[in-house]
């Protein structure tokens, strides 16, 4: 843009018309820039640029078409192919979109480890685990977010969606602030995009929550939570072929508040299911 140089010559003293002659454009050009520095669509580049950086801030793993999706249910209209021009301006690329022969890593820790893999905790809403997973159906993938309580092994908190986002993590969060009303719970995560987004460090900030993340390729910080996703796999999502997302939603629900909860005896709580051995805690320390 040599648009900025006339004015700044202009301002020395050297006519428009001879700069412009110079640069080779009219000065009915420059003088139509010069009452609208910024077009309209620029305004609105610039519009659709920060609410993209904003989507890539707490998805770094998604590209410019998931970007664009996001977009649309924001109420922003943008095509996808002006999307993938911005995108690309900015380099907003996918964190997995990498050249041949280079390896993905893992990215850094938002969090200390305050759990190093002692998964015991003497009370509920001491020590959360979560983690996501994901299954099939015949629409497309469904993935679940599930916050598990460490004492009592009750899943506190959980959330489904299409996509694998911050969101879905945030909201299996603020279902399980909702639902038990924690103080000074460590949650424990992997390092996965969603627990290291910014939305998700910002609503632990906002419920007076500790965030926990064990190390890269730590096996036993997962396999608290894979038992779990193992139990589901068996009980649910192997039974049958699921035609559409909600009606495994409606079928993982039903599990857990019905059957994981409420039937299935632990060992590891004496034989008692989760819920019971709440309620016997809870009588406990009223008594």
């Amino acid at each position: 843009m040599m648009f900025p140089l006339v004015r700044d010559c202009a301002a020395s003293g050297i006519p428009v018309t001879r700069t412009c002659k110079v640069l080779g454009f009219s000065t009915q050009v420059y003088n139509k820039w010069l009452r609208a520095p910024v077009s309209n669509r620029d305004w609105d580049d610039a519009y659709v640029i920060n609410a993209a950086f904003d989507i890539h801030q707490n998805d770094p793993e998604y590209g410019y078409r998931f970007i664009s999706d996001e977009l649309k249910d924001a109420g922003v209209r943008a095509s996808e192919r002006r999307v993938w021009r911005l995108c690309s301006q900015q380099q907003l690329w996918s964190r997995f979109s990498k050249k041949k022969g280079r390896s993905f890593k893992a990215g850094p820790p938002v969090h200390d480890d305050l759990v190093e893999r002692q998964f015991r905790a003497n009370q509920s809403d001491a020590l959360w685990l979560t983690d996501i997973t994901e299954h099939h159906t015949r629409e497309g993938k469904l993935y679940l977010c599930a916050i598990k309580d460490v004492h009592s092994n009750r899943i506190v908190g959980y959330s489904m969606d299409e996509r694998m986002t911050a969101s879905l993590a945030v909201t299996a969060l603020r279902n399980a602030t909702r639902m038990r009303n924690p103080e000074g719970t460590i949650v424990h995560s992997d390092r996965g995009s969603q627990f290291r987004s910014t939305m998700f460090v910002r609503t632990l900030k906002v419920h007076g929550l500790s965030g926990s993340m064990g190390r890269v390729g730590a096996c036993g910080d997962n396999a608290a939570m894979e038992s779990f996703f193992a139990l589901l796999q068996k009980n649910v999502l192997n039974r049958q072929t699921w035609d559409t997302r909600e009606d495994l939603r409606l079928a993982i629900i039903t599990w857990i508040e019905g059957n994981y909860h409420r039937k299935r005896r632990q060992r590891r709580l004496g034989c008692l299911t989760p819920i019971e051995f709440e309620t016997l805690q809870q009588r406990a320390k009223a008594a």
